[in-house]
């Protein structure tokens, strides 16, 4: 055998349905540990209601501010997290520019009242999901994707 073909033996590729199961089980961890922090009432803040509704697929059934829906300024925002009289908010807004955007100014904002910023799960999802999902919202039917391909493989 030549050295080509033992280093290709060696450095097997995965298969695609594994490679899913792994992705899959990834972001089911992270939204498990989503429901873990929401429960002890750490409040999540999301883009809109559908994101909200797409959240509580997944069990998560803590405080969950929405951004963008009803015509909220950033300042009623701002407002709902410290009515929360929580030290820190989870920001889980959509994995777009504008998701981004809305990311780097409520941090902005939040971060002169002295509230801690969790954005650990935004960031762990969305490279995960990179430009397969765009929106929270997107999630759970990208969950459902993802388990038909890994049953059909």
């Amino acid at each position: 055998m030549s050295r080509n073909s033992k280093e290709s033996a060696n450095n097997k590729v995965k298969p695609l349905s594994t490679h899913l199961k792994e992705k899959r089980e990834k972001i089911l961890k992270i939204l498990e540990n989503l429901k873990e922090e929401s429960e002890k009432g750490t409040p999540i803040i999301v883009e809109g209601k559908k994101d909200i509704q797409a959240l509580r697929t997944f069990d998560i059934k803590g405080k969950i501010i929405s951004a963008k829906t009803g015509g909220k300024s950033f300042l009623d925002v701002i407002s709902e997290v410290e009515n929360t009289k929580k030290r820190e908010v989870i920001l889980l807004l959509d994995f777009d520019r504008r998701g981004k955007e809305l990311t780097k100014n409520l941090k902005k904002y939040l971060e002169t009242t002295g509230i801690k910023l969790n954005l650990t799960f935004w960031k762990k999802l969305s490279s995960l999901v990179g430009t397969e999902v765009k929106d929270v919202e997107g999630l759970a039917t990208y969950m459902e994707t993802l388990k038909s391909k890994i049953n059909n493989s």
